[in-house]
């Protein structure tokens, strides 16, 4: 690709709406242009890498034997009621009708259009295990869309949906599955790991998400130092504690007047942050009513653990008049002692286990120090892990302990069971005719998020650095031609025809920039290798050679330059 002829507009500044570093890379880059909230064009330059990363992804899930489809993204109303999801999946499903007054919705998955398509093509035992594979705009309707491509509106997404006769062909479906997400990930050259994940609004009974690792990553991961356990941070279990020590004070209120969080009653009292409870005031089901969940003072409520527990599915914050009402107090200064009215009390396994703790007295200005279950209060109704697990914690496997890492979730397979096709009466009939509800697994990619999150984990003060499978090119051939000679012209298409030939995905750079421009240009849109023609290099006989990551160029002649450049291997 000559660069004169195609469409290259980089800028110089950073955009000042553009928080986080994949944003604003690819607004100075070039590669995206905002059209309103959530809604980006992508340039001609953007456009090659998001096709790169599609090419990597489809020619893997072939390669698993997935058959590609290709599904609108319009989907009627009456499907989505089939499975109770018109109304369920939120504000982020984007409903419209037709000039009939049809409802519609913009699909932001395609579990039900493929239910659909299977129970109408899919007869018999004998086409089963079949795997179906979109790779297609997905639309949700986020409240607070960000961070450009990384939390769009509209996206493009690789979705694959198997049918299974049993329960032992899809298990064998899905890791062939998981097992094709980790070679689409290591060919794209990311740095990223495999956790065990919450299976969401999806639903299913396994679930697992492939992360990129960054620093920025919304996600919090758990992974073990001693074996290859992983898990988002929501779904990793934190393990019960030791046997609880015998209390060695006597309860006593103490006056903490404007003291209202652990961190300030632990500082006042020069104690321990880990020695305090935090009380967390919740409404569950009607049966269930008011509810303080409490966890250490150095913990955090999980949440999606809390809503797994028997009538929590559906719990919501106390108001503060539910809380003067059943307790007594204003929120800082809650405990499960002496509430007005009953209460049912949660207590995270490490807080079951404590003695001599302190936690609010219900009363403003006061908490309770010297706390013992048993003694000054009934052992709690509920005991279970309620909590996110923190660095250092023994690994649930019970090999080795805890860390934590940030991650940018960019691939998502579920086993989803039969919810789908029974919801829908997908059946087939099985070796003995009689009818069956398929198994089904769903696995996602977020093909444009991949791009986002690649940079965000590959990029420098002086702009992208692409792993080679991903860049829009792998050379950038740069004219230095002040004085017009023919002979550099002829010698950098030479070369760059020659790189062709080859099979080398190149770019030839005859804009007729200043080099200064120029290189900064070919550095922010992260091209891996920069070959430099001048008139100079040709008097020795030499290109001026840089890889990206370099700190300084080499002077290397022809032979020893086309060594260092080979094709990116599939």
């Amino acid at each position: 690709m000559r660069l004169s002829q195609f469409h290259l507009r980089t800028v110089k500044e950073t955009p000042a709406d553009a928080e986080i570093a994949s944003h604003q890379l690819m607004l100075k880059a070039g590669m995206l242009r905002r059209l309103a909230a959530g809604l980006y064009t992508w340039s001609p330059l953007g456009l090659r890498v998001l096709r790169k990363v599609e090419k990597v992804v489809r020619e893997e899930m072939d390669r698993a034997g997935a058959i590609e489809l290709l599904m609108p993204t319009i989907q009627p109303q009456e499907l989505w009621e089939e499975t109770g999801r018109w109304e369920k999946f939120g504000g982020q499903l984007l409903k419209i009708r037709d000039r009939k007054e049809a409802g519609y919705c913009y699909g932001p998955t395609a579990e039900e259009v493929i239910t659909d398509f299977a129970r109408n093509e899919l007869a018999s035992y004998k086409q089963l295990p079949v795997n179906f594979y979109n790779i297609q705009t997905k639309f949700r309707d986020e409240i607070r869309p960000r961070f450009g491509v990384m939390r769009a509106r509209e996206f493009l997404m690789k979705d694959a949906y198997s049918f299974h006769l049993d329960e032992a062909s899809l298990a064998e479906g899905y890791r062939n599955m998981y097992d094709a997400y980790g070679r689409i990930f290591t060919r794209l050259g990311l740095k990223f790991r495999a956790v065990f994940a919450d299976t969401g609004a999806i639903g299913g009974t396994a679930s697992h998400e492939f992360h990129v690792l960054a620093d920025s990553g919304e996600d919090s991961l758990a992974w073990s130092d001693a074996s290859d356990y992983a898990a988002n941070v929501e779904l990793a279990e934190a393990l019960a504690p030791g046997e609880r020590p015998a209390a060695a004070e006597t309860m006593r209120k103490v006056d903490t007047p404007v003291q209202k969080t652990c961190e300030d009653v632990a500082a006042l009292l020069g104690i321990g942050l880990e020695r305090t409870v935090k009380s967390v005031a919740l409404f569950g089901d009607e049966a269930t009513g008011f509810v303080l969940a409490l966890v250490r003072g150095d913990h955090m409520v999980n949440e999606i653990k809390l809503s797994r527990l028997p009538g929590m599915g559906d719990y919501r914050l106390a108001t503060e008049a539910e809380i003067r009402e059943h307790l007594g107090s204003e929120p800082g200064f809650l405990g499960p002692l002496g509430a007005k009215k009953p209460i049912t009390v949660i207590a995270d396994r490490s807080v079951a286990a404590m003695a001599d703790f302190v936690v609010g007295a219900n009363e403003p200005g006061f908490h309770l120090a010297g706390v013992n279950w048993g003694r000054d209060l009934p052992e709690p109704a509920i005991v279970a892990d309620i909590r996110n697990v923190v660095a250092g914690d023994p690994s649930p496997d019970g090999k080795g302990t805890l860390g934590l890492a940030r991650g940018i979730e960019v691939g998502h397979v579920f086993a989803l069971g039969d919810r789908y096709s029974k919801a829908m009466g997908c059946t087939v009939l099985d070796a003995n005719g009689k009818a069956t509800h398929p198994l089904m697994g769903c696995y996602g990619i977020g093909v444009s998020r991949i791009v986002a999150a690649a940079i965000e984990q590959n990029h420098d003060a002086a702009g992208i650095v692409w792993p080679a499978a991903m860049a829009p090119w792998q050379v950038a051939v740069c004219v230095i031609n002040p004085k017009h000679d023919p002979a550099v012209d002829e010698a950098a298409q030479a070369l760059y025809e020659e790189l062709l030939a080859a099979g080398i995905d190149a770019a030839l750079d005859d804009r007729g920039l200043r080099a200064g421009q120029m290189f900064a240009d070919i550095e922010l849109i992260g091209i891996p290798h920069r070959v430099v023609v001048s008139g100079r290099g040709l008097e020795s006989g030499t290109f001026e050679y840089r890889a990206r990551t370099a700190a300084e160029a080499e002077q290397l002649d022809r032979d020893a330059l086309l060594s260092r450049l080979v094709p990116v291997q599939g």
